[in-house]
């Protein structure tokens, strides 16, 4: 059922199916929207299953006030009425998905966390790739941007379905600066996360993300670590199968 949510001023495209076993919700890339979850989809038939839009990403309406990732989650589960879910999330969604289970730990029944970006990781300076974008984001050059992202995130290939993705998230990519706020640094907290929780992460995405996957997995309490080989930033399209057996594993058993 697709839905649209309410979140503060403004709202998010959602899309929640009815099922069984624990809900399972899915969070989308910063360089893509939820449609990056297509291929995981017919393996969680029958499952409970929720993914959105962040504000301006795919069909979600471009934000007109100040928000938060985390805050927009919490008020998505809260009208769904959803008290404990597994999080998937990838890259800036994998984020959002630690930043909930640390802010509450007993509504989180798990994590999987695909190549997360992770509030509070000490970034290295880019200043090339820096003002390489800045240049871009200035003319606001959406094909431009797209090159660069290929470039930068899809060592793996170019096919239509990552093209279509990045397409999908850069026009929130120039609202972002302007309204979205950053949550909290959490980087020197996992050691606080209680939910069972798999990293995992491609050996062709780029060394400084594999690093935050490494370092979160280290420090999260009995953390699975997961390598792909020749897979990039975009894991829910390389290694489909991969990604749908571990949420189902992390799921746990559910006889429909």
């Amino acid at each position: 059922m697709e839905l649209t949510i309410p979140v503060g001023q403004d709202s998010v495209w959602a899309e929640h199916e009815a099922g069984g076993g624990v809900p399972i919700v899915l969070l989308h890339p910063g360089i893509g929207d939820s449609r990056v979850w297509d291929p995981q989809l017919p393996g969680l038939d029958g499952r409970r299953v929720l993914r959105y839009d962040v504000r301006g990403y795919g069909r979600s309406p471009l934000p007109t006030t100040e928000f938060s990732l985390l805050k927009d989650l919490e008020t998505v589960l809260d009208q769904l009425e959803l008290e404990r879910v597994l999080l998937v999330g990838c890259s800036m969604g994998g984020g959002t998905a630690l930043s909930f289970a640390l802010a509450h730990p007993d509504r989180t029944h798990g994590l999987v966390l695909l190549c997360p970006g992770v509030p509070g990781f000490r970034w290295p300076e880019e200043p090339e790739l820096d003002a390489r974008y800045d240049v871009l984001a200035a003319e606001r050059d959406v094909e431009g941007l797209v090159q660069f992202g290929l470039r930068e995130w899809a060592a793996a290939g170019s096919d239509d379905a990552v093209v279509a993705q990045l397409r999908a998230a850069v026009p929130a990519w120039f609202e972002q600066d302007e309204y979205l706020q950053p949550d909290p640094p959490i980087y020197d907290r996992l050691q606080d996360v209680q939910a069972p929780t798999v990293v995992m992460v491609g050996d062709k995405d780029r060394p400084i993300l594999a690093a935050v996957a490494g370092g979160t997995s280290a420090r999260i309490p009995d953390c699975e670590f997961i390598w792909m080989p020749g897979v990039d930033h975009f894991p829910s399209l390389r290694e489909p199968q991969l990604v749908t057996d571990t949420i189902l594993r992390f799921a746990g058993n559910y006889t429909g």
